[in-house]
């Protein structure tokens, strides 16, 4: 039950559409401009440098508040399990932000509330994950492979910490946050699925941050 509560706190958390919010402050739907999606890289591509930024923060926030609410009413009562609800939250933020019942369950990607997860979850996993999407990004300026490929490396390092006893759980609470994890992780593989397929043929977007943006 407490998990579902979290799940649900994540959720609705995760309805707060900042780029929708944005665009109807540019008389603009987002969802019917650029990729269609109410994301971060949607949001730069379509309003703009400042809009884009605006939306990573405030997607990424809302998922760092709603893991502060429920680190405030589980703190004394869930104490030993509270990783495993963290990510439940963080997975039910994540949720509400791709799909929205509030807009038809047409929302945006995740990534910068999964931003949020990790900064909320574990600040290691944030540098880690930081580290291989600027390095990707550098190279090669596909956010999509960024995104994907930092997943994958939160996903791998949450087991490896696991196993080294950083968070404090016992077997069966590690398996359910390694599951919630890779769930996440194919979730960002699925959402990205078009992304995957236009890297493959070479027609995928790239995002430069020429002097011309925004």
């Amino acid at each position: 039950m407490t998990r579902a509560v979290c799940l649900l706190i994540g959720y609705v958390f995760g309805l707060f559409q900042t780029s929708y919010f944005l665009g109807k402050a540019h008389h603009i739907d987002i969802r019917e401009y650029g990729s269609g999606n109410a994301g971060t890289t949607n949001a730069l591509r379509t309003m703009g440098k400042k809009a884009g930024a605006v939306t990573l923060i405030c997607d990424c926030l809302k998922c760092v508040l709603a893991v502060w609410v429920i680190r405030l009413l589980f703190r004394e009562s869930c104490a030993d399990i509270m990783p495993v609800l963290v990510l439940y939250g963080a997975a039910g933020c994540i949720l509400g932000h791709n799909f929205p019942v509030t807009m038809g369950f047409k929302g945006g990607k995740g990534i910068a509330a999964s931003v949020g997860m990790l900064l909320a979850f574990d600040w290691r996993l944030f540098l880690a994950a930081s580290v291989v999407f600027f390095a990707l990004f550098f190279l090669f300026h596909y956010v999509s492979l960024c995104s994907i490929a930092a997943y994958l490396t939160t996903f791998f390092l949450t087991i490896i910490f696991g196993r080294m006893g950083y968070y404090n759980l016992e077997f069966r609470e590690r398996m359910e946050l390694y599951i919630i994890m890779g769930i996440l992780t194919l979730l960002a593989f699925w959402r990205h699925r078009a992304n995957i397929r236009r890297l493959l043929q070479g027609t995928e977007s790239k995002i430069t941050f020429s002097k011309k943006e925004g």
